[in-house]
């Protein structure tokens, strides 16, 4: 009787043992997503910004307070029917120090300004001033009508910039088999990604406190991303509380 139980509670350990080796390889699944996601965005800002006269005025870079970057996905459907992507959003710490955590989040609807149907598009966005930063932590936000957006500027510097442009919170851009241009992204709605912020910290951590607070660590998988955003701005922006 005593060896029969010996082996049920043998049995139950290596079953338990089991589950949890499930549940830990399906949770490093879900942050290697993550990951991967954080990785494509700082080969997106390598790449556009690797070319000076194609890329982002640098006067501009330099003022920003946040990057946000929606790498390409496959079917990533971008025009009248519609739009889908999973990006990062990058603030300065207090907006006007080093590069700090990233908040994970969604995007959806509007046309983007191009029709450029299912093919690879990556997209990148600025924001220009705390206000732009404070509304896209709300839990949704319209751009367009939430937060004034604009398509940015292309080159070396932003001295072509409309009014439109340099009144705008934010300035987006896409790219789009090389092509790399200046962008509208009104009408598209931006979601935080709660479940992808909790699997990359670990915790359940809101938007506000990743970005505003300067508190978070920066992961690991961030690193890459990070580094790209020093190479190409390591100061800049504007102080939150001077311009809240």
């Amino acid at each position: 009787m005593r060896k029969l139980l010996n082996i049920l509670i043998c049995f139950s350990c290596l079953t338990t043992c089991a589950m949890a080796l499930d549940k830990e390889k399906g949770q490093d699944k879900e942050i290697t997503k993550e990951a991967e996601r954080l990785q494509k965005a700082a080969a997106v800002v390598n790449e556009v910004m690797g070319t000076p006269d194609k890329a982002i005025p640098q006067d501009l870079v330099d003022k920003a307070v946040c990057v946000g970057v929606i790498p390409s996905e496959l079917k990533f459907a971008l025009g009248v029917g519609g739009s889908f992507g999973r990006g990062a959003l990058v603030c300065r710490r207090g907006g006007n120090g080093r590069w700090g955590a990233p908040s994970m989040f969604t995007v959806g609807g509007g046309s983007f300004g191009l029709q450029l149907g299912g093919q690879a598009t990556d997209v990148v966005f600025i924001v220009m001033n705390a206000k732009g930063a404070q509304k896209l932590v709300q839990s949704s936000v319209k751009l367009g009508a939430d937060a004034s957006v604009a398509a940015g500027p292309v080159g070396r510097k932003a001295q072509g910039a409309t009014d439109l442009q340099l009144r705008a919170e934010i300035l987006s851009y896409s790219r789009s088999r090389g092509l790399f241009a200046g962008v509208s992204l009104e009408g598209a709605v931006l979601k935080q990604d709660d479940d992808a912020n909790q699997r990359l910290y670990g915790r359940t951590v809101v938007p506000r406190e990743i970005l505003f607070t300067g508190t978070v660590t920066v992961p690991r998988a961030a690193r890459p991303l990070n580094a790209a955003l020093a190479k190409y701005s390591p100061r800049g922006g504007a102080s939150f509380t001077k311009t809240s």
